[in-house]
C-alpha cells in the first residue's frame, strides 16, 4: 500500500540519518474507504493526489508545532505492507497508522514545497489555530498554502534536500 508520510525538513534529515521513518506507530495518509467517500471519486490518481494533499496539511500542522523548522511542507510517499497499516479509529479522511519503523529505502518519492511557497506556508501555519476554531478568514490563509504544488523529488535527491536545509 502506498502511504504518504507528513514530515518537516528536520524530520526528513532525521529519517535520512537513521535510514528509517518512524520509531513506532506513526501517522500517514492513504487511499482508504473514508477518503474515497470524502473525495467521492473512483479515479485512483485523483485519490492518491487527495491523500498527498491530506498529508501536506498534516505536514503544515507539524510546522505549526515546530516553529524553528524551515517553512516548507514535506511528504514522503512510501510503499508498505497492507498489514502494517491501520485506519481504525482515525478521524481524518485517509488518515492511517503505520506500525513502523519503515526503511527509508522503501520510499518512492519525496514531495517538498518550493522556496517561493515559504511566505504562504508560514502564514498558513500561524493561521491554523484560528482556522480550526472556525475562522473563515484564517481558513482562507490555510487554503492559500494549498495553492502551492509540492515539488516531486526522487529519493536519490534526499541528501541534497537535507544538505540545503532551507
Amino acid at each position: 500500500m502506498r502511504v504518504y508520510v507528513p514530515l518537516t525538513l528536520p524530520g526528513l534529515a532525521e529519517a535520512y540519518k537513521t535510514g528509517e521513518l518512524g520509531s513506532g506507530p506513526f501517522a500517514a495518509h492513504a487511499v482508504t474507504p473514508g477518503l474515497r467517500e470524502w473525495y467521492a471519486s473512483d479515479d485512483i490518481e485523483e485519490l492518491e493526489y487527495a491523500a498527498l494533499g491530506r498529508a501536506a496539511l498534516a505536514s503544515l500542522r507539524l510546522l505549526a508545532a515546530e516553529p524553528g523548522a524551515p517553512r516548507r511542507r514535506v511528504v514522503i510517499a512510501v510503499d508498505v505492507a497492507d498489514r502494517a497499516v491501520s485506519a481504525d479509529g482515525r478521524e481524518e479522511p485517509g488518515e492511517v497508522r503505520v506500525a513502523g519503523p519503515v526503511p527509508l529505502g522503501k520510499a518512492a518519492s519525496v514531495h517538498v514545497d518550493a522556496t517561493d511557497a515559504q511566505a504562504d506556508v508560514t502564514a498558513a501555519a500561524e493561521a491554523l489555530p484560528a482556522a480550526d476554531g472556525g475562522d473563515d478568514d484564517a481558513q482562507s490563509v490555510v487554503d492559500g498554502a494549498e495553492d502551492h504544488e509540492l515539488l516531486w523529488f526522487a529519493t536519490q535527491e534526499i541528501a541534497n534536500l537535507v544538505a540545503r536545509g532551507d
